[in-house]
């Protein structure tokens, strides 16, 4: 019965061991901390790109490498810090949306993939656009006017 209740105490302690190892590991990868994480334009005219720049600091041990940037649609456009950002670094998510032929409350996600201790994180871009004014022509095009609002 002691060897039972010694093979069982053995396995528990072992298993909590192991399950804790992902968790040290992770609290030396890099860390992304945003000033913030989702952003409201507003409300902005039908036609303006829609410009904001997220901007983060790695406040991990190690180097963050952001593998991807992904948009939830084709109307808007991310860029990003190609290089790895060191411990204590600056890097940047910049988030453009088109509005042409696009009016109404929109709600738009950017989702990032990197090396970091979470290595996916969403951000969320969102605002209204109002209807190009009657009378004024629709701007087909999208290079239509940068916009940026803080």
């Amino acid at each position: 019965m002691k060897k039972l209740f010694a093979i069982l105490s053995f396995v528990a302690i072992s298993g909590a061991v192991l399950a804790q190892a992902p968790a040290a590991e992770n609290k030396n990868k890099g860390e992304f901390k945003f000033e913030k994480e989702i952003h409201d334009f507003g409300t902005i005219v039908e036609g303006e790109m829609a410009t904001y720049e997220f901007t983060f600091t790695n406040t991990g041990k190690e180097p963050l490498i952001i593998s991807n940037v992904a948009a939830s649609c084709g109307c808007t456009t991310p860029s990003w810090t190609r290089e790895p950002v060191k411990p204590g670094e600056k890097g940047s998510i910049k988030a453009v949306y088109n509005s042409a032929n696009r009016p109404g409350p929109f709600t738009k996600q950017v989702t990032i993939t990197s090396n970091g201790a979470t290595p996916t994180k969403v951000l969320t871009i969102k605002g209204v656009v109002d209807r190009q004014p009657s009378g004024v022509p629709e701007n087909k095009n999208s290079s239509a006017s940068p916009v940026t609002k803080p």
